[in-house]
């Protein structure tokens, strides 16, 4: 633990954005990581290569080829999205059917680890380091130290320019206001009275909301909302 706050200190003041992700990728490559991605997660129905950092992802299928592309629908960046502290778990052949990460870090010939840390706690901004394995371990303590130091480099890479915390497709201010309402139990009449906006205004606010966050109804609006960290109970 005591390394990985040294670390997080040293990165914390790098004036090079490529000191503070070399200081990620040598970390993570001591914990037996072979397959690296440090990027941005992308809002529904959005690109994500603008928001990748660094990806060293060879390719077993290909002779170790590097991967050049993440699909944004990847199961393990959805995964990611679920996650709220770092964990690993033994993917094996049934994980690969949607994820071409898994696939290509060598899921199909069977047992390999993965590491999803989360970076969620510069909101509304979101991001992960992915790693893959055959012998990748690590301990609980080492875990909440790696979740430390995400967040460490990731607000420094804002800091020195090199990542912006506005996302395509994020909700718009009041957007973010009308859906916070709303998930603690606000009526349309409550939320137009409360902000002073018509009925008609605050159904607009949740048709378009929901629009971005591809949701079927206000419910899952709401849902995909605290998903993509738009809003915060």
């Amino acid at each position: 633990m005591h390394d990985t706050f040294e670390i997080a200190r040293r990165l914390s003041r790098a004036t090079d954005p490529g000191v503070v992700l070399d200081g990620l990728e040598q970390l993570l490559r001591q914990y037996g990581a072979t397959h690296i991605l440090i990027t941005g997660l992308p809002m529904p129905n959005r690109p994500i290569d603008h928001l990748v950092l660094r990806m060293s992802w060879p390719d077993k299928r290909r002779e170790g080829a590097e991967l050049s592309t993440v699909q944004p629908s990847d199961s393990v960046l959805l995964a990611t999205l679920a996650a709220i502290r770092p964990f690993v778990w033994k993917s094996g052949t049934a994980d690969i059917e949607h994820s071409e990460l898994l696939e290509a870090a060598g899921g199909d010939r069977g047992d390999v680890n993965v590491l999803l840390v989360p970076v969620d706690d510069i909101a509304p901004f979101q991001a992960s380091i992915i790693c893959a394995g055959p012998n990748l371990g690590i301990g609980s303590e080492q875990l909440s130290g790696l979740s430390m130091l995400a967040t460490v480099a990731f607000r420094r890479l804002i800091q020195l320019g090199v990542v912006s915390t506005d996302r395509p497709g994020d909700l718009s201010a009041r957007e973010r206001r009308v859906l916070e309402l709303t998930a603690v139990g606000k009526t349309a009449a409550d939320i137009a009275d409360l902000l002073k906006i018509s009925q008609r205004t605050v159904h607009a606010h949740l048709q378009n909301a929901g629009s971005k966050l591809n949701a079927s109804n206000k419910t899952h609006t709401v849902v995909e909302a605290l998903r993509y960290a738009q809003i915060k109970l």
